[in-house]
């Protein structure tokens, strides 16, 4: 059982996801694991749309949205982790009460800081994830902090997540930095 249902949840931000509209997503999405990691299992990391312990699975609607977040993570590193070796899976998603938020500026009257949202500052954009997930929205279509395109973070609990893996791919990081500009 996931702890998002037994956290404390900021009243206003329930009220304001209360009234949105829940939308169906269907289409294809991407996302990057280390190889050998199954796609379709949720990540007890946190992240941007998920507190410490609690379950999301986080896919991007385009393919270069995927590769450039975790490309993104790796560049961090004081030495690029030349051993870690990643795929890129493409996936079919169908959700059924998805919050969508277009850009960054929707997300501002919830507590996100435009400005910041590429940053590590995670603790509004949780809320907003945790508040959703309590009021039995299954996922949210929120803007990707590296790459001008949507991401599908879907809530995936104890249950199947509503993804089917098409096909998977390595990805070469050598050519990605390159393009890049990192080498």
């Amino acid at each position: 059982m996931s702890h998002i249902g037994r956290r404390v949840h900021d009243r206003a931000i329930l009220d304001a996801l209360e009234n949105r509209e829940a939308i169906p997503f269907k289409g294809e999405v991407w996302r990057v694991t280390r190889a050998g990691v199954d796609p379709l299992r949720g990540s007890n990391a946190p992240g941007r749309w998920s507190p410490s312990g609690e379950f999301v699975l986080y896919t991007s609607c385009e393919r270069d949205g995927a590769i450039e977040e975790i490309g993104y993570r790796l560049s961090l590193e004081p030495v690029w982790p030349s051993r870690l070796k990643h795929e890129l899976h493409e996936l079919a998603a169908a959700t059924k009460r998805t919050l969508r938020f277009a850009d960054v500026a929707a997300l501002e009257p919830l507590g996100v800081n435009a400005a910041r949202y590429g940053s590590f500052a995670y603790e509004a954009t949780q809320a907003i994830a945790a508040a959703a997930h309590f009021l039995g929205f299954d996922g949210l279509l929120v803007p990707n902090a590296r790459f001008p395109c949507a991401n599908l973070v879907v809530f995936v609990d104890d249950t199947k997540p509503p993804l089917t893996l098409k096909k998977s791919e390595a990805i070469d990081w050598t050519t990605w930095r390159k393009k890049k500009g990192l080498i």
